[in-house]
């Protein structure tokens, strides 16, 4: 009976001492959560947040950033829509990429959510955008040999454009949900989507908008049932995720205004006149374009921007609108894993 206790102490020792070794030093194991999970305990944690100084000609501001995640392989930015909205209805990706081992982050553009709001309207343009993009990927030691940058409707606008200044500094890009033109945007919406809607409800839409009373609830009412319940998120309204609603209400309006103009259905802010149809060619980093069914954008032009690009892919959602990630939810987050892994599981 002495020999079985002594015996089993010594057991229970030698496992104890073996889970001590396998826990005492995190960050060993190349692709367990402990590596994903590590931080620097030298400094003070801020749960990844962190404030980039942007340089403006009416002085310095800060955007807001946040990094979740570790690894030095795979790092991707996340660019929210609009313009003008912040990143949080992105937060559908942290119940996808933690698991995966991939590090992102959420990067809100001055004048949206968490970043400063300096109010100057002159940045309200494509060029400043991209600009500040590059300060932020700088800020954050993002480079070619692990930048991935993801971009969803305006994002992805904004990620064709960074790509085609500075693809030298990119892995690959994604781009979600966006065509290569507002023109593009404004034909399959008047020629194709309009006609959808019931002639009456359509009438008094257009009446609203001649008059040019957005602010009219009855307007909003029509749209949001007639168009983004069928082409921006296939879900019932009063069924739409959390963080989609928190984002709308936290919409830069200017911003959008000026970029976009008073609704989805058509742009007649700056961009009517944006295009980078004839410069697809000249990206030639991996580049993955995402299209659905039910969208506002035409998914077999986004089909056509993935062949214009040196090395593009396209992955259609066939149940999903705009907001795929979350009306064909797993087959868009699992399409984008396979993209990056096959990216950087390529020599």
């Amino acid at each position: 009976m002495m020999y079985l206790k002594k015996k089993t102490a010594v057991i229970a020792s030698m496992l104890w001492l073996v889970l001590l070794a396998s826990c005492s030093a995190p960050g060993k194991e190349s692709n367990g959560t402990a590596d994903y999970f590590v931080t620097d305990t030298t400094t003070v944690q801020t749960g990844g947040a962190k404030m980039v100084p942007i340089t403006t000609r009416k002085g310095v501001f800060h955007v807001w950033t946040k990094r979740i995640g570790n690894n030095p392989n795979i790092k991707v930015m996340l660019l929210s829509g609009g313009p003008g909205f912040p990143h949080d209805y992105l937060e559908v990706f942290e119940s996808y990429f933690p698991g995966q081992g991939i590090e992102f982050y959420y990067y809100d553009e001055m004048g949206n959510g968490n970043s400063d709001k300096p109010g100057d309207s002159s940045r309200y343009n494509v060029a400043s955008a991209v600009e500040e993009l590059e300060l932020v990927r700088q800020a954050l030691h993002l480079d070619k040999e692990n930048f991935y940058l993801f971009g969803h409707s305006w994002g992805g606008l904004l990620a064709m454009e960074y790509a085609a200044k500075y693809q030298r500094h990119l892995k690959a890009i994604i781009v979600s949900n966006m065509v290569a033109s507002g023109q593009e945007f404004n034909r399959y919406i008047q020629q194709v989507l309009v006609k959808e809607i019931p002639k009456v409800e359509m009438d008094t839409i257009n009446a609203i908008s001649a008059r040019n009373d957005y602010g009219n609830p009855k307007y909003m009412e029509l749209v949001m049932k007639n168009f983004y319940a069928q082409h921006i998120c296939r879900m019932p309204l009063e069924q739409w995720p959390e963080p989609l609603n928190r984002a709308l209400g936290k919409l830069n309006a200017p911003y959008y205004m000026a970029l976009q103009g008073p609704s989805e259905l058509g742009i007649i802010g700056s961009l009517r006149n944006w295009d980078i149809s004839t410069r697809l060619k000249d990206i030639t980093i991996p580049a993955l374009f995402i299209g659905a069914k039910y969208d506002e954008m035409d998914p077999e032009h986004i089909k056509w921007m993935s062949q214009q690009v040196q090395h593009g892919q396209f992955l259609y959602c066939a149940n999903g609108s705009h907001l795929s990630m979350y009306d064909q939810q797993s087959f868009y987050m699992n399409g984008v894993i396979h993209f990056i892994k096959e990216v950087n599981n390529t020599p």
